[in-house]
């Protein structure tokens, strides 16, 4: 049996998944589960590198205990986020995390040297605050001779791979959400580089792409975890794994990435770089294949979890479902207002506007649960009809894979709100993409079809009606 290990971490949390292929079935295990959470380090909110790496390598060795050795391992992460290395190969200065402070109004100072219009016509990607360009520029503005000992730039996947194998490279979907990566040339915009005064020499080696194979554990990996096997980078940001997980056929259809962001869109064989695109808020990031993933970043289920913490460890995310369901709420707001990107209460938050907009002003955590399920459903429903005039292009059905498809009442009214059949499952998208990539690199599958036909006879897959009752 040959078993390949994807490492998949999140804002909140990681796992090691093993897979394999059996009687043509991917099979899956979860060997181990830990938490990521930021913490504040000399003023700024930060990854732990080091922790997180310390579980990975605890993963890693319990596969060998379990006498389940991966023949290959890739990591996977969200965007945005970086590690930089000075000559020697050591990190430099801490991990900063995208929902720290530091990029406030770093985007506006500088639209006199960059203009939002044009950077989108070069890189396609949606502005952010928190993007990777506008870190670096923060960075410049308040550590410039940190940043001046740089010598790589590695997203948190690279480092990752890096520690594990030695290799430093940086693999194009994971860099495609710098912001720095040159949309149609699928390189790094070295002209966008100079302009930002950044330093040219960290982008100065070329992208590579989902399935490089970056060679064997260091030695002290592999002591430290019991065997040899071979480090793949897959489709290393998280929702370019997850699109690649979506079991798709031929019909044109929406795919939606559900956890701690709802990532809306559509694969694309060239990007859309038009004012329209831009002004409606969507990105093109890089995808497997390659493709470009075309799609919207929408708050998704980060409101519902603040206000499950909000309520105790007594408030699961099933009763907060079923309270949700039940409660009358019938306020609504934007889930994309900035207001809801990390406040000290989310529940407060939503309160506060919902007084501004004089709507009913929610008293329990169903009433805010409802409120937030009935706004992301209709959330998803306009930009499915904006996908739909900017690509020219009608679809057929939803595709919703990643933890939030379990969601039985959001995946409900998503349904009812776009008038579009909705396919949930399966529940393990970025996991188990990054598994998918790493099989096509050994051969295992022919190519994404043929990956994706094995995913629609491996896991369930429940279909939700545009005419049912949410």
């Amino acid at each position: 049996m040959t078993y390949h290990l994807a490492v998949d971490l999140g804002a909140s949390g990681g796992r090691c998944i093993l897979g394999h292929l059996e009687d043509g079935k991917i099979r899956l295990e979860e060997i181990h589960r830990f938490k990521n959470e930021p913490a504040v380090r000399d003023g700024h909110l930060c990854w732990d590198t080091d922790a997180l790496f310390r579980q990975i390598l605890i993963g890693m060795r319990r596969c060998g205990e379990l006498k389940k050795a991966p023949a290959t391992v890739g990591v996977d992460t969200w965007g945005v986020d970086f590690v930089l290395l000075d000559s020697d190969g050591g990190r430099l200065g801490n991990t900063v995390a995208y929902r720290d402070g530091r990029t406030e109004g770093v985007a506006e100072r500088l639209a006199d040297v960059l203009d939002e219009g044009e950077l989108y016509r070069r890189t396609g990607i949606q502005r952010q605050s928190y993007n990777t360009l506008y870190q670096l520029a923060a960075l410049k503005a308040q550590a410039p001779a940190l940043l001046a000992r740089a010598d790589r730039l590695l997203m948190m996947p690279d480092y990752f791979h890096y520690l594990l194998s030695g290799a430093a490279a940086n693999e194009y979907t994971e860099a495609s959400t710098t912001g720095l990566v040159d949309a149609a040339g699928r390189c790094w915009d070295l002209e966008l580089v100079r302009k930002l005064g950044l330093p040219e020499k960290l982008f100065s080696r070329p992208l590579v792409q989902p399935g490089a194979a970056l060679g064997p554990l260091t030695d002290a990996v592999a002591g430290a975890v019991g065997y040899r096997c071979s480090v793949v980078a897959p489709a290393c940001h998280d929702t370019g794994s997850a699109f690649l997980a979506v079991p798709a056929g031929d019909a044109p259809c929406v795919y939606i990435s559900s956890g701690t962001w709802s990532l809306l869109g559509v694969e694309n064989a060239a990007p859309i770089v038009t004012e329209d695109s831009r002004r409606a808020g969507f990105t093109n990031e890089g995808g497997y294949g390659p493709s470009y993933r075309y799609l919207k970043n929408i708050m998704g289920l980060w409101m519902l979890q603040r206000i499950r913490a909000e309520n105790g460890d007594g408030m699961t995310f099933p009763l907060l479902a079923r309270l949700a369901e039940e409660a009358g709420c019938t306020a609504l707001v934007d889930v994309d207002d900035p207001r809801f990107f990390a406040p000290a209460c989310m529940t407060e938050a939503i309160c506060q506007v919902c007084r501004e907009t004089g709507q009913e002003i929610p008293r329990t955590a169903g009433d805010a649960a409802k409120c937030v399920y009935r706004s992301l459903a209709k959330g998803y429903a306009a930009a499915v009809k904006g996908l739909e005039g900017l690509t020219g292009r009608r679809y057929a059905a939803i595709h919703i894979v990643g933890g939030g498809s379990r969601d039985d009442y959001l995946n409900r009214l998503t349904a009812a709100e776009t008038g579009l059949p909705v396919y949930a499952g399966p529940t393990e998208g970025s996991a188990l993409g990054n598994l998918m990539a790493q099989m096509i690199a050994v051969g295992e599958f022919k190519g994404a079809s043929d990956a994706r036909a094995a995913v629609r006879g491996s896991f369930p897959i429940h279909t939700y009606p545009p005419e049912i009752t949410a």
